[in-house]
């Protein structure tokens, strides 16, 4: 989840899908502006005093703090989310729920609802460098990374009322209608704010001039070491970016003993997005978009340019080289405006979302040509697979209850398996993927779409099975996988 200098290559499903939602930043949009509470009432000038910002750092970190250092049980893996958690007495209050409710469905079957928490701490801190107060319990941190972890995260957020009556007392104020003792005056910026009034005695922090001295646990935290670490952060502003960086990166790296931590990802310079290869009648029908990022590294500097050209450069099965131009359609940002990039459609006009490429010859590899310099990821290029694919043939029930699969199978390719695949979740929450066969039916055999391709069909039935997305995979020369290109049996004709 932290930043290296190496890339990875394309296509690895789980890192494509841990790279989007890291760097493009889905669901940041939940906490700008950086005081977002997504349960406020929603009545004009009632405010809460909470942030989304605050719960989701909350929230990763009292799922981290169950992490045992002797024994590496516990630890980021998103147990935060059961109820036997969310009842020990330091894990009071709503904010837990609130931070699942907003983030779990991002979690899918390539980001585990561990990655999602994790990122939505991140973004909180990428965003705006924010975290909120965080009860140590020593979980193999040093002594000034305890007292550094607290201040990272009470940089932000506050105590609430409700959960905590007593330390914080009701409030009575309509912009902060749940009563939270913010630890800051500045509760919803990122800065050292928390150190220069504690150590110039002026601080409201409640976990520090709290009338309870049994709760005034920050208190005693900072002053552990003297008030050094303190100290030095009321001093530097930069060293309090930094240190709050790296411990941010400690906190969602202490994971259970025997979890297995990808390699650090970096985000590519030219990244495929929401492709699409589907048999449609004579053509194929091959879409999606390419991101060129701004600030790549080691690729170039590339400025905000609409006019940039970038083509797709391809090679098909029959020894042909093709090209198109792709069609710049916006721009976007993440990481408080840092990270910028243009995206690109495999679109030749408004009125026509995709390249129409012959079956016969298909597709085999790509490459990318940004402004005349190439893009090939070392010389690998882009692979693609277009042996089996979803046809357009495919059909919905009248009734809603279902429809027909049809699967496109090249020939020449001898499947040991095709299947359709969709997304479910097990009693716990967590994604999986349930798997249906495509076999050939025994009444009509394989019949031909055209030339390149037989079909395959399967009947689904099912109160709005027609609306559920699939994806569809095979299992071919002894390596299975899930092919491109994601449809609902609704986005077809009605079956006749």
């Amino acid at each position: 989840m932290n930043i290296a200098t190496t890339a990875y290559i394309w296509s690895s499903p789980q890192l494509d899908a841990l790279e989007s939602l890291r760097f493009e930043q889905a669901f940041a949009d939940l906490i700008q502006p950086c005081d977002s509470f997504s349960f406020d009432s929603g009545d004009a000038g009632s405010r809460s005093g909470r942030s989304n910002a605050a719960d989701w750092i909350r929230a990763a970190y009292h799922d981290m703090a169950t992490h045992n250092i002797a024994d590496g049980t516990g630890g980021m893996d998103a147990s935060i989310r059961f109820d036997e958690e969310q009842a020990r007495p330091e894990n009071a209050g709503d904010g837990f729920q609130n931070t699942l409710l907003a983030i779990l469905a991002r979690s899918n079957r390539y980001l585990s609802i561990a990655d999602v928490l994790a990122l939505g701490a991140v973004f909180a801190f990428d965003n705006w460098q924010t975290r909120t107060s965080l009860p140590l319990l020593g979980k193999g941190f040093t002594q000034a990374e305890m007292i550094g972890l607290v201040a990272c995260g009470n940089t932000f957020g506050g105590v609430q009322h409700a959960p905590f009556p007593d330390i914080v007392s009701e409030l009575n104020d309509p912009n902060n209608t749940q009563s939270v003792a913010h630890f800051d005056a500045t509760s919803v910026q990122f800065d050292n704010k928390l150190a220069t009034e504690y150590i110039f005695g002026t601080t409201q922090n409640p976990l520090v001039v709290g009338l309870n001295e049994t709760t005034n646990s920050d208190k005693r935290i900072f002053a552990s070491n003297g008030n050094a670490t303190m100290r030095s952060f009321a001093q530097s502003p930069e060293l309090f970016s930094s240190t709050c960086e790296e411990l941010m990166a400690l906190m969602i790296d202490t994971v259970p003993k025997g979890v297995q931590l990808t390699e650090v990802i970096t985000p590519l310079s030219v990244k495929l997005s929401g492709l699409d290869l589907i048999l449609a009648g004579d053509v194929l029908q091959f879409s999606g978009q390419v991101r060129v990022r701004k600030t790549a590294v080691p690729f170039w500097n590339i400025t905000d340019d609409p006019a940039r050209t970038v083509r797709l450069l391809w090679d098909d099965h029959i020894g042909g080289i093709h090209n198109a131009t792709l069609r710049f359609t916006h721009v976007t940002s993440s990481s408080g405006g840092r990270n910028t990039a243009t995206w690109y459609t495999f679109s030749p006009a408004d009125d026509i979302p995709f390249l129409s490429l012959d079956p016969e010859a298909g597709i085999t590899t790509m490459c990318f040509a940004v402004d005349d310099k190439l893009e090939d990821q070392g010389g690998v290029g882009f692979a693609m697979q277009d042996d089996v694919l979803f046809s357009s043939s495919s059909c919905f029930y009248a009734d809603g209850n279902g429809g027909r699969w049809d699967i496109a199978v090249r020939k020449g390719v001898a499947p040991v398996r095709v299947y359709l695949e969709v997304q479910a979740r097990d009693s716990v929450s967590r994604p999986i993927v349930l798997e249906t066969n495509v076999s050939v039916p025994v009444s009509q055999g394989a019949t031909n779409a055209i030339a390149p391709y037989a079909i395959r069909r399967v009947e689904v039935k099912g109160n709005f099975e027609s609306f559920k997305t699939y994806n569809v995979g095979a299992e071919v020369g002894g390596v299975k996988a899930t092919r491109v290109g994601q449809h609902s049996l609704s986005e077809f004709s009605p079956c006749v």
